[in-house]
This record gives structure tokens, sequence and C-alpha cells, in this order.
């Protein structure tokens, strides 16, 4: 009797188990959460920028410093993020990828020198103010997701970002609709 799998990715191992199909960037479903904050796209764009104050917005991130002669956002510039979940607390590095002032800021961030994220927000003015939409896209293989899960204690990430982005960008409208 053969053994046959109707599995649709990955390929057969040698002993007839399913390997896993590698994991890649084109598999990969961004999360994407969108927010409409009453604050002009410069308003917003002012604080979602400026990464030392992240944690007053975020639940996970602490906030950070710009680094390598780094003194705020602009294309190339590199940041040391901090993050805490509970007792557990770790450092990421980030370099800022793409800067279109008030439309468009993203950045790539890795974790001693393994690729983890890139994180992008789009500002799209409305007639009330504007509309945020941050998008996480994790760039973790198999291995640094187990790594990530031991190191910040988060076993969904996917569900944990997307909570965090939800808190991230209703915090940000609080702050800035006062």
């Amino acid at each position: 009797r053969s053994r046959r799998s109707t599995a649709t990715t990955g390929s057969r191992h040698p002993h007839g188990r399913i390997r896993p199909a590698a994991r890649d960037s084109a598999t990969v479903t961004p999360i994407k959460v969108t927010h409409d904050i009453a604050a002009s796209p410069d308003a917003v764009w002012a604080l979602l920028t400026d990464l030392p104050r992240m944690g007053e917005w975020s639940p996970e991130n602490t906030g950070g410093t710009w680094v390598k002669g780094a003194t705020g956002p602009a294309m190339g510039a590199r940041f040391v993020g901090t993050n805490q979940n509970g007792k557990r607390r770790w450092k990421t590095q980030v370099i800022v990828v793409t800067f279109e002032r008030p439309k468009a800021f993203e950045f790539e961030v890795t974790a001693g020198g393994v690729k983890v994220a890139r994180w992008s927000y789009a500002i799209e003015p409305t007639d009330a103010g504007c509309t945020v939409t941050e998008t996480c896209t994790d760039n973790r293989g198999r291995l640094a997701k187990a790594l990530g899960n031991l190191v910040s204690g988060v076993e969904d990430r996917d569900a944990h970002n997307r909570a965090g982005m939800e808190r991230t960008l209703t915090n940000l409208a609080a702050a800035l609709e006062t």
C-alpha cells in the first residue's frame, strides 16, 4: 500500500512524511489595521516617525534610540528599539526603508542580524483628518519564530501583533484628538 498525501505545500520526506514548505516572503500574509484619526496627516506623521516615543502608543515597544549618526527619522536612519512583554525584555535593530512625508513610513526590523519584520504606516488625508493603516509583515523563519517565542513569551505572534496594532493606533488617536 502506498502512502499518498493531498498536501498542497511542502515536499515528500524520504520516510514518507511531508516536509513543510520553505517560508518565503511571497507566502506571508501581512497584518493590516486601519484607523481614522481626527488630526492632520502632518500631526500623525510627526508622532509615528518619532520612534523613541513609540512606547507611548505601543503596548510592546517601550521606545529606543537613534544610532549610527541618526538623530531622527530619515531614509536609511538606524534605530535600536526596546521591547517588553511582562518581565521579558529584548532589543531590535531597525533601518528606515521608506520615508515619504507625510504619506508613508516603513522600517525593517532585525534581531542579532536575523530578519524579524517589516512595519509600515500609510497615511491618507480625509475630510475629518486622515486614515492610518499600520501593516506588519513577519519575516521570521521557523527557527527565528521558535527563538522569538522564547525571548518574547508570545506564541501567536500574528494575533498578538494585531491586538497591539489596534491598541497602538487607538492610543495614537487619543493623544492627537484631545
